[in-house]
């Protein structure tokens, strides 16, 4: 072992390496956290300039879209038995719709509590607000359309089979099954996961499905509430009758909002934002301090 050639810090010991080493060492380093974070407030940046129509448009078919996790997971369930393994099995097709609308890089809302906070925190000013204020109405609007018609189609036409239409009831009563602060409380959890889904494909080239796939996995076996896919869900009770409209949207709907914009903003924005200032704060002091 000697030291390493071509390092700033003498007082390392390291093997000596050819340059054709070191860059394949410095392929190999993982993203650094400044840099991820510049990544998302780029992407936010470009999402807050976008045209409302746009907006509006991408929002719209991330609602539909997100309803496929709910078909998936009905018909898993019409042809698996009743046991204490099924959910397991049925929770797998909770994925599908964030694999269509993240990959298709269609607007959905838990996604947008990182990539536009971010933004802000960099740069804070009435401006900015305002942006984010109408990236956020604009994009759960489009959101909430899209699911309203996904959960109308499904419930009110014959597309799918009487056995798997009745999976989907049992599937949405579960779903609806959440006291106010219990939705909320999910909510911030299902908020959180969903938001570090963006920040970890941020640092990443490769295995982008299977980080989608394993945290919205978790999402759904452990029952946290997504305003949009569980939107899906519960509007499919009102459009056949089992559910009022009051009790949707005050029972399920609004809570789930607060919590997904809490878990969104609070726990993965800010805190992450929160590092990357404080490693900035203390590049600047080392500096300072060696001049």
């Amino acid at each position: 072992m000697i030291i390493g050639e071509g390092r700033e810090d003498p007082g390392v010991v390291a093997p000596e390496l050819t340059e054709k080493q070191r860059e394949e060492a410095q392929e190999r380093t993982s993203v650094s956290v400044d840099v991820v974070h510049e990544a998302i407030r780029h992407d936010g940046e470009e999402e807050l300039n976008r045209p409302v129509s746009a907006l509006a448009w991408s929002g719209l078919a991330a609602g539909m879209s997100m309803g496929f996790s709910f078909v998936s997971q009905a018909l898993l369930r019409s042809h698996l038995p009743d046991s204490t393994w099924r959910p397991l099995i049925v929770n797998i097709g909770y994925p599908v719709g964030f694999l269509i609308a993240i990959i298709g890089r269609q607007q959905l809302f838990t996604e947008n509590t990182l990539t536009a906070i971010i933004p802000l925190l960099a740069k804070r000013n009435v401006a900015t607000i305002a942006r984010v204020l109408r990236l956020w109405a604009v994009v759960l609007a489009a959101n909430l359309v899209g699911a309203h018609l996904f959960a109308w189609v499904v419930a009110d036409t014959p597309m799918f089979r009487a056995e798997v239409q009745a999976s989907m009831l049992s599937i949405a009563k579960e779903a609806a099954a959440v006291s106010f602060g219990t939705a909320i409380l999910r909510g911030i959890f299902a908020g959180w996961l969903i938001a570090m889904v963006v920040w970890m494909l941020a640092a990443i080239d490769t295995g982008r499905i299977a980080v989608i796939v394993i945290i919205t996995y978790v999402v759904g076996i452990a029952g946290l509430t997504h305003i949009i896919a569980g939107s899906v869900d519960v509007l499919f009770l009102a459009m056949v009758g089992a559910k009022s409209w009051f009790a949707v949207a005050w029972g399920y709907m609004l809570p789930t909002l607060i919590g997904n914009t809490i878990g969104g903003v609070s726990l993965t924005a800010a805190v992450n934002h929160a590092q990357v200032v404080a490693g900035m704060q203390s590049k600047r002091k080392s500096r300072v301090l060696s001049e």
